[in-house]
């Protein structure tokens, strides 16, 4: 009754395992053999970190350390395998969310580099306009640089809107750079000062990990012998039985005795200063006494004459 939540979690965990590993393995192939045999390299790793331990802890102690080199192996590969499979499907996940932020439409305008260099084309004419001296067709100058001035506030207008543009533009890209993240990851890699893929690989690490030490001690509890107890690992003491041939003993050999239990009385104190004292363990003085028993002087020197003077 023991065991069976223990399997059943251990089924559960080591179901999971199976399909992570399977869907990591189809990402890793390329052509359909490829991917299947990675497929079963991942369920014999998982197999074997699950199992390992439960099947070769009644070995002799060169299988069992064998074993456990095998096991690590195991639980480094399959941990590896899950992490692949959480980074996945965090990208996945990722590009799910970024394709659900509405994308805001930008008119198409030139870029500011472009309108910039223009403006100061058109300020550099404005400069050598105004330079000028109307000594003759006074009015055709000043045409010039009222259409050089409007000019040069177009441009100035354009350099505005280009740079509203790109606020705008980058404003839709943040956003869809932090829909891709995950939110909780992010918050964490930015109180704890790292990179969102360091943190993320991390978590993944940690997830596999304790997925696979999961597995492992339900699957090391699940097939424990009968009789044997999942905390300590011990089997129940059995009593030994005594055959006893009815053929050689008769009633008159047996007496009829009352089933008495047996009373031991506690040990005295005297008692035990006496073993003591002949095992060498102390001096027959009353400091020794004393400083063995922790007591008064009084009752150590009343002590050291019942040890005593019974011996003498």
């Amino acid at each position: 009754m023991i065991h069976r939540p223990a399997l059943v979690l251990a089924v559960a965990a080591t179901g999971t395992a199976v399909c992570m590993s399977v869907l990591a393995g189809w990402q890793r192939g390329g052509w359909l053999s490829e991917r299947l045999v990675w497929v079963a390299v991942s369920v014999v790793l998982i197999g074997g970190a699950h199992l390992l331990p439960a099947l070769y802890r009644s070995a002799p102690l060169v299988v069992r350390g064998i074993g456990a080199l095998l096991w690590l192996s195991c639980m480094a590969a399959a941990s590896w395998g899950h992490a692949t499979f959480f980074l996945l499907s965090q990208s996945h996940a990722g590009e799910v969310r970024v394709s659900a932020v509405p994308i805001v439409n930008v008119p198409a305008h030139r870029t500011l580099t472009v309108v910039i260099a223009d403006r100061a084309s058109v300020a550099a004419d404005l400069a050598i306009t105004d330079m000028r001296h109307c000594i003759r067709d006074c009015p055709t100058l000043r045409v010039r640089r009222t259409s050089l001035a409007a000019r040069l506030d177009a441009l100035d207008a354009e350099a505005a809107d280009v740079r509203r543009y790109q606020a705008i533009e980058d404003s839709n890209a943040s956003h869809r750079d932090a829909a891709r993240d995950d939110p909780v990851t992010a918050q964490l890699a930015t109180l704890r000062g790292v990179t969102d893929a360091r943190l993320e690989l991390l978590t993944s690490l940690v997830f596999a990990a304790v997925l696979e030490g999961t597995a492992c001690l339900m699957w090391w509890i699940a097939l424990l012998p009968p009789g044997t107890s999942p905390v300590t690992d011990r089997r129940a003491p059995v009593p030994a039985q005594v055959t006893t041939d009815v053929s050689d003993v008769t009633t008159a050999d047996v007496p009829i005795v009352a089933s008495v239990p047996a009373v031991t009385e506690p040990e005295s104190e005297v008692t035990k200063l006496r073993r003591d004292i002949e095992a060498g363990l102390l001096r027959p003085t009353v400091a020794s006494i004393r400083q063995h028993l922790g007591c008064s002087q009084a009752k150590a020197a009343a002590m050291r004459r019942q040890v005593i003077e019974p011996a003498a």
